[in-house]
């Protein structure tokens, strides 16, 4: 299950990804249509301007804008940044690898295997989430509905 600081990221992001290139957001602003505590989405926003994947501007007209294109963000790269290892087991993580103690060969463990696969689809489907994927999405979603 994915945090809430990664929950509120995402949905952050999502709301910066449809005014991208349209000037930056005031904290405030984001907060109150998202629904998201201000004081949680300021460390948030922060973080993600720390990772190069916002800017923001001070004074008159400022606010947070997305740094990278909406097609260039993903979900993946999100849960990392704040959650970080998707896998499920610590022997087949990509970034944070480690051994699991019980295990008797790697290379032979048919549990290793199948949890390596499940994180090999996951992380494929996360990757292939991006901001304009999900907005893509939604849009479908809405029309659907109608």
């Amino acid at each position: 299950m994915i945090s809430k600081k990664v929950k509120y990221a995402i949905i952050a992001l999502v709301k910066l990804a449809r005014e991208y290139n349209k000037g930056p957001i005031l904290i405030r602003d984001i907060a109150e249509s998202e629904k998201i505590p201000q004081k949680f989405l300021e460390t948030i926003l922060s973080d993600l301007k720390h990772a190069g994947i916002l800017a923001s501007k001070k004074g008159k007209g400022g606010g947070y804008y997305l740094l990278k294109s909406p097609d260039e963000v993903n979900l993946a790269t999100i849960i990392r940044l704040f959650d970080g290892a998707i896998a499920l087991l610590p022997c087949v993580t990509y970034q944070y690898y480690e051994r699991c103690e019980e295990c008797k060969d790697e290379e032979t463990c048919g549990i290793r295997e199948v949890f390596k696969e499940v994180r090999d689809e996951t992380v494929e489907l996360l990757k292939a989430a991006t901001l304009s994927e999900i907005i893509r999405r939604e849009s479908k979603l809405e029309k659907k509905k109608r």
